[in-house]
């Protein structure tokens, strides 16, 4: 991997480019990522770099994820410094299907702080991430038609967030699968209220770039603020779907434990402040409050969907990484729980039905000892 990276390298800059003492960083099935020094540094490059590779396989099924990595790489790196949301690429080869980007440094990932023992740190993180997301969104804004130009470039025919589908899905299965396995009905209303939330899957006017897989080791706290890594599920989608994590604590991922009282909302009005200036009506708190009560309850039956018959076969961690992830019926219950409230403040009296019935139902198949949904450790000691 080494010797295609300086092969591209010496191509682009004219002279021998020469890597030394690569150091994996992450890797697994989908690619191999590792620092190299930059040995030879004939033109000025950085010290060191980032090279991701992706193997052929990781082209197989809905979505080839180097095409998504390298387009929105792309895509960030036109825009300026200042404004760039994630490393800068330095240069990238298609056919080797291979990402050399500016190294960020050792900086902490969020899910480093989270999973750490300083509360304040945790706290200031997410609140940066909320900023550094609402950035992200107002920057992108506009900007699909050039992103799908660059997935053109690339090979790519078409493109659509990679989870609508599993989404459109949930909305169709849920209620079935809810009656089958806890004995809850769901009513036309409920299903209505649940059905209406996939205009956010359209082309909605709030439409801008999502990393899509912004779980918390995605996420490197810079000196020069959050920064966002791996691309390979990107694309423009509604931003109240990314917005939601502030209810929905990171529900496509692994690590999704709860957030202390009163954090959400400074999370979300951190957001807000940086979208604003490209959507001022979201400054309504009528209009933000009905948009995101639609992107959590969309989020919450997409949960129940992917949660619930893992959860009834044996309910292990929603993911394999223990001190990471909790158990997969009482993040399930905690995010019904939410949805109740957070339902009952938007006046859908269906959905709130449906949310004390589902957490009924899932109260019994909870132990004793563990009823509500552990906040994420480094605000534990508080």
């Amino acid at each position: 991997m080494l010797g295609i990276a300086e092969r591209l390298l010496t191509r682009r800059q004219g002279a021998t480019v020469t890597l030394a003492d690569p150091e994996t960083l992450v890797g697994g099935g989908r690619s191999v990522v590792v620092r190299a020094r930059v040995a030879a540094n004939p033109f000025g490059l950085p010290r060191s770099l980032v090279i991701k590779h992706y193997p052929d396989g990781a082209a197989l099924g809905r979505v080839d994820r180097f095409r998504r990595e390298a387009a929105s790489c792309q895509l960030f790196t036109a825009m300026s410094g200042a404004s760039r949301p994630s490393a800068e690429l330095i240069a990238h080869d298609p056919e080797r299907r291979l990402l050399v980007l500016e190294d960020l440094g050792r900086a902490s990932t969020l899910a480093d702080k989270l999973f750490g023992s300083d509360p304040v740190g945790a706290e200031q993180g997410l609140i940066n991430w909320a900023q550094a997301l609402g950035r992200l969104h107002a920057a992108t804004a506009g900007r699909e038609r050039d992103f799908g130009a660059l997935l053109r470039r690339l090979g790519e025919r078409s493109w659509r967030d990679p989870m609508a589908d599993d989404a459109r899905s949930a909305l169709a299965e849920v209620p079935a699968l809810v009656e089958a396995h806890l004995g809850v009905r769901v009513s036309d209303a409920a299903a209505e209220d649940a059905r209406a939330t996939s205009r956010l899957l359209g082309g909605t006017r709030y439409r801008a770039f999502s990393p899509s897989d912004s779980c918390p080791d995605n996420n490197l706290v810079t000196p020069k603020g959050v920064r966002f890594v791996d691309f390979e599920w990107g694309c423009f989608r509604d931003v109240m779907l990314d917005a939601a994590y502030t209810r929905v604590p990171f529900p496509a991922c692994e690590s999704s434990f709860a957030l202390p009282s009163g954090l959400a909302g400074a999370m979300l009005a951190a957001w807000c402040a940086e979208v604003v200036a490209v959507w001022p009506e979201l400054d309504d708190p009528v209009l933000a409050a009905t948009r995101m009560l639609d992107a959590q309850l969309l989020w919450v039956w997409f949960c129940t969907r992917e949660l619930l018959p893992r959860a009834l076969a044996e309910d292990g961690r929603t993911g394999p990484d223990r001190d990471r992830s909790p158990r997969a019926l009482l993040a399930l219950a905690h995010y019904w729980r939410r949805l109740g409230l957070d339902a009952a403040a938007g006046d859908r009296a269906a959905t709130v039905e449906l949310a004390d019935q589902m957490v009924a139902a899932l109260g019994p198949r909870l132990g004793e000892q563990e009823r509500e949904l552990p906040l994420f450790p480094a605000f534990r000691s508080r």
